[in-house]
């Protein structure tokens, strides 16, 4: 009898892309497939026809220099534990069989090779053919530990090409457009050798193929690997100085440039990333890898440097805030939580896990963070794996603040509250906040004591208030802060004691980065204010745009009050910082209800100067699945009050909510105008 031959295999790219939901991934030289599920190869046999009673398949897959072989079998009865291949009885067909090669719902993530045999009985001679498939996790496979039950879930953090990260401040939050880009081209294949270029695998290949098969393992390779002060990392931080060297992190819009350039210049730290830039790569890589993964912002973040859980913040007797401590407070700081179950914890600990690639403290001897169960940073386990009292810290510290004069401290108070006062992710499906401050600390009842120094009146609250023995004053912004517009405030004094008191007033305002002291004062008022016992008195001020426009930019403004007691001396202080809310780029489509795969759309973008000078900049419009790269304009002079509309052509490539977004960076002033529009793609 003649041997059974194959000739070749076909991987049956379509119909496994869909079944595997990879579809995404479709620009792949290599098939991309999930754990847990079967693979259907057909096989091309050369000369006579499959014999089930004479012939019989064995199936390799191999890892590495791993590997695992098994038969192929007629029994569909496949085990989420082990390698299985089998061929369906009912729709065999003889000319051209189909092999189901279904992977465990623990394999191993990455690039692996098969090889089909084909043995007659009676000889002793092999017919083989091969192929190559890339596996990832499976969040659909109840089986994968990092299965998330819902669809909107899994459509949400694993398949969403892009989203919206927030920055600013607590009291004004400012969403940032951003494109993951996991489905960009070579995206999946820079996100593969992000994990071959780990020291992890260049030290021991065997081990890190073994323990790919764990989000856990997987999580701290990805969280070091993205910033590069221990290997040969993504990105390289900066957060001082000028960025000629690079790219300013403000200017970044998505993770596939990144990505890609880190990957084509031979693995190269990207400059430059600050903290929203680390997270949003690590959540693009995640995605990639089949993890469900979100980006997450804790407003006022405490950077802990003695463990001490309390951050001090130094005030002169004036108002101006000094760069007195160790201990920071970032206005904002982002990171990743990923979805998946710690069977090396126990119980009660599965779910949402932080993972944070800005480094910023060495955990294990390298500069990376997590995973933290969110669960046990609310709950203090400090006695968990991995680095819960560092994260427990950064949202639940206690501030201090100090006033000084003449170098000695001459008022004191404390703030529980304002450390993570807002922790926020996307809502699923909604491009807005979800305001998750509640899954990392137990949020005190409105009717808790409040602490000397600050209250939050409401969520969207902008008061801040101090007490001393004889007054309490309270500062407030009158309204969102818009740029073009004045910044109005009221100091609202009231004399608790029943004797007239003869009070100074001081207010200053400083320049601030998010994750800086503030640089020196730009603005000032000072005066004397009298008050009759018990009495009441509202100051209304106000910093107009051109006092602040040309100081500010993208960044943040720190307003301080001091009254000094002329007659017994007591201080007493009341701060808050906030941003100016940016002018939004407008964005319409010509024609929003026939937007199909390849076919061309046209739409405009329009900026309205707000600021007192002229203005002119670079107009960046981007798009994953919509714009292949990014479109670049150049924005001549603009006029106070003009407006500039831009006409755009682009010919979407894939279906789906996709978001189209641009970037106009100013070149006289340190802002980026941003917009974005959801864009609807349906099939044709």
């Amino acid at each position: 009898m003649e041997d059974l031959k194959i000739e070749d295999v076909n991987l049956e790219i379509s119909e496994n892309l869909e079944r595997h939901r990879t579809d995404g991934f479709s620009s792949s030289e290599v098939l991309v497939v999930r754990r847990g599920a079967p693979i259907r190869i057909s096989l091309q046999l050369e000369g006579r026809a499959f014999n089930p009673k004479t012939d019989y398949l064995k199936v390799q897959v191999i890892l590495g220099r791993m590997y695992v072989a098994m038969p192929v079998t007629f029994s569909k009865k496949v085990s989420y534990t082990r390698w299985k291949a089998y061929i369906d009885r009912e729709s065999l067909d003889l000319q051209k069989p189909s092999v189901f090669i279904s992977s465990p719902a623990s394999a191993s993530v990455g690039c692996h090779t098969f090889k089909m045999y084909a043995i007659t009985r009676g000889s002793n001679k092999k017919s083989c053919a091969s192929g190559k498939f890339t596996l990832l996790c499976n969040p659909w496979c109840c089986a994968d530990v990092v299965y998330i039950p819902f669809e909107d879930q899994r459509e949400e953090y694993i398949q969403n090409d892009s989203g919206l990260l927030f920055i600013g401040t607590a009291m004004t939050p400012v969403s940032r457009p951003w494109s993951f880009d996991q489905f960009e081209p070579g995206v999946l294949e820079a996100c593969l050798q992000l994990l071959k270029v780990s020291p992890q695998h260049q030290t021991n290949k065997r081990m890190d193929y073994l323990n790919r098969k764990n989000p856990v393992y997987i999580g701290r390779v990805v969280s070091a690997m993205i910033n590069s002060e221990d290997d040969r990392g993504v990105l390289k931080g900066k957060w001082s100085g000028d960025f000629k060297e690079g790219v300013n992190p403000s200017l970044w819009t998505g993770s596939g440039d990144i990505l890609t350039q880190w990957a084509e210049s031979g693995f190269k730290p990207v400059k430059y990333g600050q903290c929203w830039v680390f997270a949003a790569v690590m959540c693009t890589v995640m995605r990639v890898l089949g993890i469900p993964s979100r980006v997450v912002t804790n407003f006022n973040s405490a950077h802990d440097t003695n463990d001490n859980l309390v951050i001090e913040e130094f005030y002169s007797e004036t108002g101006q805030k000094l760069n007195r401590s160790k201990d920071s407070i970032w206005n904002f700081h982002v990171w990743v939580e990923c979805w998946m179950t710690r069977r090396d914890l126990g119980s009660g600990l599965d779910g949402w896990q932080v993972l944070d690639p800005t480094p910023q403290e060495r955990s294990g001897g390298v500069f990376c963070c997590g995973p933290a169960p969110v669960k046990a940073v609310k709950d203090r386990r400090i006695d968990l794996l991995y680095d819960i009292p560092f994260m427990y810290a950064t949202v639940s510290a206690d501030v201090h603040s100090v006033i000084l004069s003449k170098g000695q401290v001459v008022n004191y108070s404390k703030d529980t509250e304002r450390v993570g006062s807002l922790i926020c992710t996307k809502a699923i499906s909604f491009p807005r906040l979800q305001n998750i401050t509640g899954d990392y600390k137990y949020i005190k009842s409105p009717t808790s004591t409040i602490s000397s120094r600050s209250s939050r009146m409401s969520e969207d609250s902008t008061l801040h208030r101090g007490s001393s023995r004889g007054v309490l004053v309270v500062l407030s912004l009158d309204q969102t802060p818009v740029s073009g517009e004045p910044v109005c405030f009221t100091v609202k004094v009231t004399n608790k004691q029943s004797v007239a008191k003869m009070m100074k007033i001081h207010l200053n305002a400083q320049a601030k980065e998010y994750n800086n002291s503030p640089s020196d004062t730009f603005w000032e008022s000072h005066g004397v204010v009298k008050l009759g016992p018990m009495e009441v008195k509202v100051i209304q001020q106000q910093i107009t745009k051109v006092e602040y426009e040309d100081v500010v930019g993208d960044d943040l403004i720190n307003l301080a009050v001091v009254l000094e007691d002329l007659n017994s001396q007591e201080l007493v202080l009341a701060s808050e910082e906030f941003n100016i809310a940016s002018p939004q780029l407008i964005i319409q489509m010509t024609n929003e209800e026939s937007v199909v795969p390849g076919k061309e759309q046209t739409a405009s973008v329009t900026f309205t100067n707000p600021f007192s000078h002229m203005v002119s900049g670079a107009l960046t419009v981007a798009g994953a699945g919509l714009i292949q790269g990014k479109v670049h304009f150049r924005m001549p002079p603009l006029r106070p009050g003009g407006s500039v509309k831009q006409r755009i052509t682009f010919i979407p490539r894939k279906v789906g909510a996709k978001m189209l977004q641009a970037s106009l960076a100013l070149s006289n002033i340190n802002t980026t105008i941003r917009g974005f529009q959801m864009v609807s793609v349906c099939r044709a």
